[in-house]
């Protein structure tokens, strides 16, 4: 058998979502001109005046996992009506939540400021406040929580597979799977290859080598192990799809 020389992968261009901000403020004019300001640097902006309704905003965010949903930083004022904005800010932090916050009041203080930040937020912004500096500030915030939260750049993943190919493991739904090596270097060809098709000698040439000199039924095998591990449904595959008289495919 002839091993397969694969093309290299061609690298993708992903447009960039406008950045979601919540904003938290009671006072309709502020937050009206925070919004507008907001908007006019490219900003997808949220409002809402109240404490709980702004939990109930970000727990729908949370629960719904698509690419476009779930906001990149939250401005908070801290006198609001229900839930103040030192709860909210200690709530969020409390169940792991990272976002960036930046917190609005008119409380100049060193103590109020430094109590702001101790429960979790990651700026502090008195009023009055110039419009300049708080997009200024939101700016930063945002441009570093996605620095610090960047994958490296060889990271693979698929909705929710996701694959580390120098420290050789793989999380599903954010949880850690084993895998054997084979199992490993097949769903890196896959995902590396999404959407195309493999048959079996294509399979064993670039994982088990030409050499190879067992059954083709090995891939199944090695197939239905990865299923298991992999998929919600394995009878019912979401990633790994038979393409019945051809092959394999990923995706």
């Amino acid at each position: 058998m002839l091993t397969l020389d694969l093309p290299p992968i061609a690298s993708s261009t992903k447009r960039q979502l406008p950045s979601r901000i919540l904003v938290i403020e009671d006072e309709d004019l502020i937050r009206n001109m925070i919004s507008l300001n907001l908007e006019e640097e490219g900003y997808q902006v949220t409002n809402t005046h109240n404490g709980r309704e702004a939990l109930n905003l970000l727990e729908r965010q949370t629960s719904q996992i698509t690419e476009k949903q779930g906001f990149d930083m939250i401005i908070l004022d801290l006198m609001l009506p229900e839930v103040n904005g030192l709860d909210i800010c200690r709530l969020l932090r409390h169940r792991g939540n990272n976002i960036p916050i930046l917190i609005l009041s008119a409380k100049a203080a060193e103590t109020d400021r430094v109590l702001g930040l101790e429960v979790g937020a990651d700026d502090y912004l008195t009023k009055p406040f110039s419009m300049k500096e708080l997009v200024a500030r939101c700016r930063a915030l945002i441009r570093r929580n996605s620095i610090n939260n960047a994958p490296p750049e060889n990271v693979k993943q698929y909705k929710e597979i996701t694959l580390f190919p120098d420290e050789c493991r793989v999380t599903v739904r954010n949880q850690p799977v084993s895998l054997s090596p084979k199992e490993f270097k097949l769903l890196e060809l896959f995902m590396t290859y999404p959407k195309r098709v493999w048959d079996r000698d294509q399979l064993i040439n670039n994982i088990w080598g030409a050499d190879f000199l067992g059954d083709t039924k090995t891939v199944d095998v090695h197939i239905r192990w990865l299923r298991e591990k992999l998929e919600l449904d394995p009878s019912h595959p979401e990633y790994i799809i038979t393409v019945r008289g051809f092959g394999y495919r990923f995706g």
